[in-house]
Formats: C-alpha cells, structure tokens, sequence
C-alpha cells in the first residue's frame, strides 16, 4: 500500500526545528526557517507574556488566523498532529505543550531558546539538541548553547561562538521621540483585562484595561503597537501595553520588523554552519560563521 503525500513529506524532510518562545522574534524565526524549507515548532511559554502579537504567531493558539509573510501558525495538541503540522509547506506548528512536553520526540536536531527571558536563569540547552542557539541576555556560547545572538536594540543580529551575550540595559531603544515611557506595566501580579484590539487608537490617560480592579491607562498617545492578550495572568513588573506615538502612517503594529528580520537572518547563517559542522565529525570546533552587525 503507498503512503501517503503527508508520510513522504515527513520521511523526506529535515527534523523540525524547536524554537522555545511565540513572540515577534521567535515568530521572525520559523519564517525564515519554513521559507527555508524546515519544519518548525513554536513552543509556548507564558512569561513574559506576549506583547507584540501582531508582529507574531501568538494568537494562533486561539484559534485566530496567525499569517506573516505568507507563512501560516496552526494551532497543535499531541506530538502525532504536531509532526504532521510540521511537513505541510508555508505552516508554522504552534503549541502550548512546553520542553518538557516535547521531550518524547528524542533530542532535538536543533533547539533555539527565544522566550527573551532577559533576568531569569538560562537552562543549558545544550543536552536536549544536536545543536541549540539561545537568544537575548544571558546565554553563553559554548557554555548553555553552541552559539548565541544579542538581541539589544543596540546589538541585534550579532553572533557570538564563544562569550556571553550583554546583560539588558532597561533602555528601549527611542521611537517617535518616546523611549520607555510609551509602555504600561503591571504595578503586581493578576489577570489582565482588555476589550482592545492592536492597532487602535489610543490617547494619554484614556482606560485601555484592567489588572484585577486597578486600571491601566495609555501612558502617551499614539496607536497601540503592543497589548498583552486580554485574559491573561502576568507578573508584576510585565510589559501590559506598547504605544507607537507616529502617525497612522508611520506606525507599525504588524508584519516582521527589522529587528526580527535581523536576527532570523543571523539564526540562518548559524544553522547553515552549524548544519556543515554536523556533517564534518572530525572538527572539534566550529565553523567560522558570517556574523551580521547590528543595524
């Protein structure tokens, strides 16, 4: 009996990429990669929570419709659907199931950490993949990850094979004239309430949500480029709400920006030389790899 084009799809490809995280960078991340013609699984994690969910895939594990740059997130539960999901071409896996849930998989063919947990403690991914990248503040090449890549707004895009990645600076990088006061926080922990959609127009001090009784309000005015899912439970300190303060024609609220653009162009660079280091057992170090400056 012939298989089927989904079985044939599966045995001829390469192993799926896991990448750990659903935000705008992770999402950047299985574009490039599925365009490259690797399946690729989005694991989900809630913290932090997701900000720029239209610059992302993460809404597509509700069940709304998550396409970037005609590449599409389908929403998977179990490892069977998972697999398939991963041989159809243009379709990103998206799961809530986090490492420990893949683990039945066996290791990873390639592992890449890019929840951008910024202050918490790296794990070593090392043990989990043939090869891993970690991504953001904290991981040291060769240490926790084969290779890592900065992700400061000053630094995005830049390959490190030995060292570690620079520590968050708190600074975002300026938009429209506004730097870190265009975002709202959490004051503490609770489930946040929205009734917003990204891309509204908002103005200074107009009510934008709630966290548990307090409310939240727009700090500046401007189109909301950033807004965490309503009905979700954050930590004190979360980023709640993002405003970009341009004009309708000037602000991004969706698609890939650059500093995702940059930094999927790196992890493909990395994986295309970690890919020859795999097939050339006798080296002991890695290739030299094309490092991208930061722009």
């Amino acid at each position: 009996m012939p298989h089927s084009p989904v079985y044939a799809s599966i045995v001829s490809r390469p192993p799926p990429v896991v990448v750990l995280g659903t935000n705008e960078i992770a999402s950047a991340i299985a574009v490039a990669l599925c365009r490259g013609g690797r399946g690729v699984v989005l694991s989900h994690d809630p913290l932090p929570p997701v900000l720029r969910r239209g610059m992302a895939f993460h809404d597509a594990l509700w069940g709304e419709e998550a396409v970037l740059e005609g590449v599409r997130a389908v929403a998977v539960d179990g490892l069977i659907g998972l697999i398939a999901a991963t041989a159809t071409a243009h379709t990103v896996a998206i799961t809530r199931m986090g490492l420990a849930d893949l683990l039945p998989l066996g290791r990873f063919d390639l592992l890449i950490d890019a929840r951008l947990h910024k202050y918490a403690v790296t794990p070593d991914l090392r043990p989990f993949a043939s090869s891993s990248i970690g991504l953001g503040p904290g991981f040291s090449a060769g240490l926790d990850c084969d290779v890592a890549i900065e992700t400061r707004p000053d630094r995005f895009g830049v390959l490190l094979t030995r060292g570690s990645t620079e520590a968050p600076d708190g600074s975002p990088p300026p938009l429209g004239g506004h730097g870190g006061d265009r975002f709202a926080r959490a004051a503490d922990a609770g489930v946040w309430r929205t009734a917003f959609p990204i891309g509204a127009r908002v103005f200074r001090d107009q009510i934008v949500g709630r966290l548990g009784r307090a409310v939240v309000t727009a700090p500046i005015d401007g189109i909301l480029r950033g807004l965490v899912r309503d009905d979700t439970e954050v930590p004190g300190g979360a980023k709640l709400i993002e405003i970009d303060p341009r004009n309708r024609w000037q602000a991004r609220w969706s698609g890939l920006d650059d500093r995702g653009r940059t930094v999927a162009a790196t992890v493909v660079d990395a994986v295309a030389a970690l890919d020859r280091r795999g097939r050339d057992p006798g080296r002991s170090t890695p290739l030299p790899f094309p490092v991208r400056s930061s722009r």
